[in-house]
């Protein structure tokens, strides 16, 4: 399968180690000191031929900005815009200047480690998150390709993603904000529906029901790179979802001299624009309401997601309900993700059992130190 020679250089005597690789074509590996060594490689050469594992040393010289490119590609034909875009960016601004010469092979689990703790020390967790996942994916793929016999980025500790605390309006909250919006409808619909913005913005006349007082998301339009993007929603399933009935008639004059086609808030030609965070529209409602209350939490558009999950809680929907109006995959996502809103619940559960034992025909014994654990000590 292989042999070994000998060779001389100023050095000393040192042995050359050649070798067949699968598609017949000739390899070798120079530079081993004693004959023992060599014949060590040249073993695990032979055994990694047999079992089928063998790696081919010139394989691990394409660089991560060729698979790079590659995988960009490849997740822009599978992922939205708005998913694709933060990843680009990440691979332009944080991963391939570090790493897209670099051969596959060449890279060592402590240069992940180091140039991780690097990144941790100026940027967020969710960018070096986000930036670690990417340089993750691609040496997973010159794995699977067998350029590399292990990913050398796994295993590297991450920082924490720190939970930002969520704002929950309360109905009279929800009514000031809306007083001070230039689209105050559109406020009120998001505190009760629980739609994300794109999702209510990309809502035409067709698919609003008016008789049972629902609508169908069917698409989502979201602002990506200062380019409108519409499609399907974020879990790309449709799903429905009611409005109470003090929105009936808000939604009903939203109908006038539109078109079926047209979208339901704004002129109808176009959703509307998610307004700038600092100095739009939502911002100054914000400001305005804060001015007259002082109280009054600091929010965004998403915020008013939550204040519909809290909404519904509070007034006794169950989880089940909640997860349907909310689009999530499953209800335990749901109480996960407004796991705080639940905490009450386990107060109302003591009161609901010492109310039931109030009212219960049995007659229990008082409980004392000699009934439970045995007699007392003296």
């Amino acid at each position: 399968m292989g042999s070994i020679h000998a060779y001389q250089t100023p050095s000393g005597k040192r042995y050359v180690v050649r070798y067949r690789k699968p598609d017949n074509s000739q390899a070798g590996k120079r530079g081993f000191k004693t004959k023992r060594d060599a014949e060590k490689f040249l073993a695990s050469v032979t055994t990694s031929i047999a079992d089928n594992s063998y790696i081919d040393p010139t394989d691990a010289r394409i660089t991560i900005d060729e698979l790079g490119s590659t995988w960009i590609e490849d997740q822009t034909a599978v992922l939205k815009p708005s998913s694709i875009h933060p990843l680009e960016s990440a691979w332009r601004i944080h991963v391939q200047p570090e790493w897209g010469v670099r051969p596959v092979g060449s890279i060592r689990h402590s240069d992940v480690r180091s140039w991780v703790t690097r990144l941790t020390s100026t940027r967020g967790a969710t960018t070096v998150i986000r930036a670690y996942g990417i340089l993750a994916a691609i040496l997973d793929i010159a794995v699977r390709d067998r350029r590399i016999p292990d990913n050398p980025a796994r295993g590297v500790r991450l920082p924490r993603k720190q939970a930002k605390p969520r704002v929950y309006l309360s109905h009279r909250q929800v009514a000031r904000l809306a007083h001070h919006a230039r689209v105050p409808e559109l406020v009120l619909f998001l505190s009760y529906t629980g739609l994300r913005w794109g999702e209510a913005t990309g809502l035409r006349l067709r698919d609003v029901d008016l008789n049972r007082r629902r609508v169908t998301v069917y698409q989502n339009a979201v602002l990506v790179g200062g380019e409108l993007h519409i499609g399907t929603p974020k879990s790309h399933v449709s799903r429905s979802a009611p409005y109470p009935a003090f929105l009936d008639s808000t939604i009903r004059i939203l109908f006038l001299a539109k078109q079926p086609d047209d979208f339901l808030f704004g002129s109808g030609e176009s959703p509307l624009r998610l307004p700038n965070s600092k100095d739009g529209w939502f911002a100054g409602a914000v400001k305005r309401a804060r001015a007259e209350d002082s109280t009054f939490p600091r929010v965004t558009p998403h915020d008013l997601r939550h204040t519909a999950a809290s909404l519904a809680i509070s007034a006794g929907a169950n989880v089940k309900a909640v997860q349907r109006m909310l689009g999530h995959a499953s209800a335990a996502m749901t109480l996960d993700t407004y796991a705080d809103l639940f905490d009450d619940d386990l107060d109302a559960v003591a009161a609901a059992l010492a109310q039931a034992r109030h009212q219960s025909v049995i007659v229990l014994p008082a409980i004392g130190p000699t009934s439970v654990g045995g007699p007392e000590l003296s």
